[in-house]
């Protein structure tokens, strides 16, 4: 009589077909959760942010978002400086920090300027725009040469209020954001009394 220890039973088709349609489920529930955590770390403006303010991580809020192929767009953590930036444009309350709307607070990347303007500014410069700066050079007898752009995309940070008793009527004094290697010939118009203006930068819906 054969002993039960030594018998051999066939192994069922079934169970193995089983045990591999556990071992897929388990691996497409991993994959599917591993999908759904590829969120991004970026930050959200806590309130609304000027152009000038200066920002730290305490001003801002960490959002975990699916930003796809446009991480890059975006502020997050990693790309923060230590010492904060400088906003260079508008950021509304809740919106992601586009990286295009921050600059080095050090002064590396951008600087502030004060223009005098002449005549009247468009009503749609306001701080937070966009505007290009035009200069006329100024020559002999009270000619002025042909106007050329002198920083194009240049962000508005304030239209400076005038004051005393006497204010001049025909310009206007605004504070602008310019990129440092265009400070020098921007202050070399002012010194020169070029006739600058400022006029809105528009772009494309979509853009």
């Amino acid at each position: 009589m054969m002993n039960d220890r030594g018998r051999r039973f066939p192994l069922d088709p079934r169970f193995v077909i089983g045990l591999a349609l556990v071992a897929a489920s388990v691996a497409g529930v991993f994959v599917v959760v591993a999908q759904a955590d590829k969120s991004v770390a970026v930050y959200s403006a806590s309130d609304t942010l000027s152009v000038g303010d200066s920002v730290d991580a305490s001003d801002l809020v960490i959002s975990r978002v699916r930003l796809e192929f446009q991480g890059d767009l975006y502020l997050t953590p990693d790309l923060l400086p230590d010492k904060g930036v400088v906003i260079t444009r508008t950021v509304a309350k809740g919106e992601l920090v586009p990286v295009s709307a921050v600059g080095s607070r050090t002064g590396e990347t951008v600087t502030s300027v004060v223009v005098d303007v002449r005549g009247t500014l468009a009503g749609s410069i306001i701080p937070g725009s966009v505007v290009d700066v035009w200069a006329a050079r100024a020559g002999e007898h009270s000619q002025f040469g042909p106007p050329a752009v002198l920083v194009p995309q240049a962000a508005v940070v304030r239209v400076v209020e005038s004051s005393g008793l006497i204010a001049a009527g025909d310009s206007q004094s605004v504070e602008v954001l310019v990129p440092t290697d265009r400070v020098a010939a921007v202050l070399e118009s002012i010194a020169n009394s070029d006739a600058i203006a400022l006029v809105p930068a528009y772009s494309s819906l979509g853009k």
